[in-house]
């Protein structure tokens, strides 16, 4: 059986989206499973053994797309993405067997009820796993470094910090349609962390950039933009912990398998956590939470954020033997 797979976006579903593709490898041969995705993430599947990775444009490629996907001739396809442009790509592929998140055409397998939003993508798309006979994925992503990468890890540290101590990681930012997201405690945070003789490294890239630049100055290592995918989760494996907004970096950091701890507010923990993180998630009940707004309305004074202190996420990481 020749399988595809399709994920094309975005980061952290890509990210744990590996985790169920390596449910899928174990259950065809390693040779049979090609994945489809985005340019931006192909860098991701660079270590990863057996796998064939393809990739076009979201925008613009359709044909292209479809042309590709009707030579290669698939037997099988997961639709992990599950979007319109996906499930067009599906029903024109003549692949016999098509699996989707989607209880319609084109798919031939797929959970029997219509998705809206009802438990986490992760638990849903295991579900759709599920449909085509495929035991569940063990909610662990996966993002395995080179050994050219271990090695630019590696030397960072030494350059930059060369203590016994593990760092805590922290992204202070998010995307820049969502400045509801940011908790406003990350430099009282590391403050709290640096009088205890533990490095603070600024995690993240391109638009977090001047929000590093400002937290570094008053403690902490500026890392933005020093590490790619694969690196910052290797990076993640030398850490004590992270500290995140719900963001990219979140989910890449749950591939290192350490402990990460997200804030929510706007967005609903119980949806889009980390995976094997939800015992981390940092939240304050508040009753306008989740609003799914990217931008607080001022009445709100931005209670889900404002209302979590630094001195409690301290305690916190105190009582999960962090510290």
């Amino acid at each position: 059986m020749k399988v595809l797979v399709i994920k094309l976006g975005a980061l952290g579903d890509v990210v744990m989206a590996t985790a169920l593709l390596k449910a899928i490898q174990s259950a065809h041969h390693l040779d049979q499973v090609q994945l489809l995705t985005s340019p931006t993430f192909v860098s991701l599947f660079d270590a990863w053994e057996g796998l064939g990775v393809t990739a076009f444009p979201r925008k613009g490629a359709t044909l292209k797309t479809l042309a590709w996907l009707r030579r290669e001739k698939f037997d099988r396809i997961y639709d992990l993405q599950s979007s319109d442009r996906s499930a067009l790509l599906c029903a024109l592929s003549g692949a016999k067997e098509r699996v989707g998140n989607h209880p319609r055409y084109p798919y031939t397998h797929h959970p029997a009820d219509k998705y809206h939003g009802q438990c986490h993508i992760f638990t849903r798309m295991n579900q759709l796993l599920a449909s085509a006979s495929i035991p569940a994925a063990e909610p662990q992503p996966c993002l395995p470094a080179s050994e050219q990468d271990r090695t630019a890890v590696s030397e960072w540290l030494q350059q930059h910090c060369p203590g016994e101590e593990k760092p805590v990681l922290m992204h202070a930012g998010a995307s820049p349609s969502w400045p509801s997201k940011r908790w406003q405690g990350f430099q009282a945070l590391a403050i709290h962390l640096q009088d205890r003789g533990i490095p603070v490294i600024w995690i993240g890239a391109g638009d977090d950039r001047e929000i590093n630049q400002a937290l570094a100055r008053v403690s902490g290592l500026n890392a933005t933009d020093c590490f790619s995918i694969p690196q910052l989760a290797e990076l993640g494996r030398r850490a004590r912990a992270a500290v995140v907004n719900d963001s990219g970096p979140m989910h890449i950091l749950s591939a290192s398998a350490i402990p990460v701890f997200g804030f929510f507010g706007p967005t609903s923990w119980r949806r889009n956590h980390a995976l094997a993180q939800e015992k981390r998630v940092l939240c304050a009940e508040v009753p306008c939470s989740p609003c799914s707004l990217g931008h607080c309305p001022p009445e709100k004074n931005h209670q889900c954020m404002q209302s979590i202190t630094a001195e409690q996420v301290m305690k916190r990481l105190e009582q999960d033997d962090i510290l």
